[in-house]
């Protein structure tokens, strides 16, 4: 991964209001988080309703992504959905061969929920094996349970020399310090937060920087946080960004990601609400009216930071 302090966001899928895979409206989505700085792209994650793909358009969403990129940044891509470790191993092999630069593998697919630390890091080093040297990575998705790996465990991974990127959602910051100081000598690694309430705290702490589902309503916000999180003359405008992220925490990830894909379209972008995710809740009038007014707060939060937004 690059190892300039950067946001890599994980991206959202557009759908048509058939259901159908919208790659006009992907390739808007592409396009506004390169132009708003993003320093890689995690594509075919949870926040691009990855478990209501198919293999196919899980293919044909990342090949698109890639060209777009079109070596610009690095891209990354989940490789791993569950079942056996050989035939995880092999779909590893299939996205790999997009061109992209790093396979992620899911915690919590890597091991059922009672298994013990020992099976996980068996299995881990088993999908090792059977990669040959794909560059991998690791995201502590929340789905279908969240598995998070230990500082030691993933000072373990890094020092294989196959582990570039860590996604990291364990929420304490404490974890966070021991993880970056066990990896700190690691050449081609990167870890990146996503729990934006210690986002300034981690970033100071050493993480290569944040990958949060907050990068699909303000891209440019997070882009500037990473390039002035330490700086002295900003420290003001940094703490209200900070208390912003913590504030609008709620906002953001309720009935998500249909509330992101509609906040998109008040940017300007042009795309659908439509979600395939179930279970996530009514985008009622009262979670409409909420973003609404968050859409407002950001707009007083640019004048005071002094920042630009992508889209109108």
């Amino acid at each position: 991964m690059n190892t300039k302090k950067g946001f890599i966001p994980v991206m959202l899928t557009p759908f048509k209001d058939n259901g159908a895979v919208d790659f006009d409206g992907l390739t808007k989505l592409t396009e506004l988080y390169l132009e708003a700085g993003a320093a890689g792209l995690f594509a075919n994650c949870l926040s691009s309703e990855m478990f209501e793909l198919s293999e196919e358009e899980r293919i044909a969403t990342v090949k698109h992504i890639v060209k777009l990129a079109d070596g610009k940044v690095p891209v990354v891509a989940t490789g791993t959905f569950g079942g056996e470790i050989a035939k995880q191993a092999d779909f590893v092999k299939r996205i790999y061969d997009t061109q992209i630069d790093a396979v992620i593998g899911i915690t919590g697919l890597l091991a059922e929920e009672k298994d013990s630390d020992e099976v996980f890091e068996a299995n881990v080093h088993s999908l090792l094996q059977q990669t040959e040297s794909i560059p991998l990575g690791f995201y502590e998705c929340p789905v279908p349970y969240k598995r998070v790996i230990t500082p030691k465990q993933l000072g373990n991974l890094v020092a294989t020399g196959r582990v570039t990127y860590h996604k990291d959602t364990c929420l304490d910051i404490k974890q966070i310090e021991e993880k970056l100081a066990l990896t700190k000598n690691a050449a081609n690694f990167g870890l990146y937060d996503a729990y934006m309430v210690h986002a300034v705290a981690s970033l100071k702490a050493g993480s290569a920087g944040l990958s949060c589902i907050q990068g699909n309503y303000f891209p440019e916000l997070l882009v500037w946080l990473c390039n002035h999180y330490n700086s002295s003359n900003l420290q003001n405008e940094v703490a209200l960004v900070q208390q912003f992220f913590i504030d609008q925490m709620d906002v953001m990830h309720d009935v998500y990601p249909t509330v992101a894909k509609y906040y998109l379209q008040k940017r300007g972008l042009q795309i659908s609400t439509f979600t395939r995710r179930t279970g996530i809740g009514e985008f009622n009038a009262e979670v409409k009216a909420k973003i609404d007014q968050l859409f407002e707060d950001y707009a007083s939060l640019k004048e005071r930071v002094n920042i630009d937004s992508v889209l109108a």
